[in-house]
């Protein structure tokens, strides 16, 4: 078996961090997650490290200090890490926030469901369809 995709996932919500990781376990991919339960975590793991380059990020919207709109607009304008597909994971389904986090350059947006299966099948579906990894 190839070495799995690494993707990060930036979420304060340590229920949402382990129903994600549930999730992608029972989807099959292979694929590693990393969590950082912030933006700054992410931002220094993202900027600070040059051997971390995940080959996505998972991207919740709410959280405090830095959102994550603040902190996919600092993705996107870095040349290291603007090739990397941002999926947004968010509870929000908002129609402004997508059309937002689409013109900043997001990959896909992600309401979050309530349960493991759902979310399995949307990462599964979100894979085979469109959203490529960086490298």
């Amino acid at each position: 078996m190839p070495n799995p995709l690494i993707c990060l996932l930036i979420d304060d919500d340590q229920d949402d961090q382990e129903i994600f990781i549930l999730a992608l376990e029972d989807s099959g991919l292979n694929m590693q997650c990393v969590i950082s339960h912030n933006a700054s975590d992410a931002l220094q793991k993202l900027i600070e490290d040059d051997t971390f380059l995940p080959n996505y990020i998972f991207l919740d919207l709410n959280m405090p200090r830095i959102n994550g709109i603040q902190l996919l607009t600092e993705i996107k304008k870095n040349s290291r890490l603007k090739h990397i597909p941002v999926v947004i994971y968010s509870t929000s389904a908002h129609p402004k926030d997508k059309e937002v986090t689409q013109k900043l350059g997001a990959a896909a947006f992600i309401t979050k469901p309530s349960g493991i299966k759902e979310l399995s099948q949307i990462l599964k579906d979100l894979f085979q369809t469109h959203v490529q990894p960086a490298y």
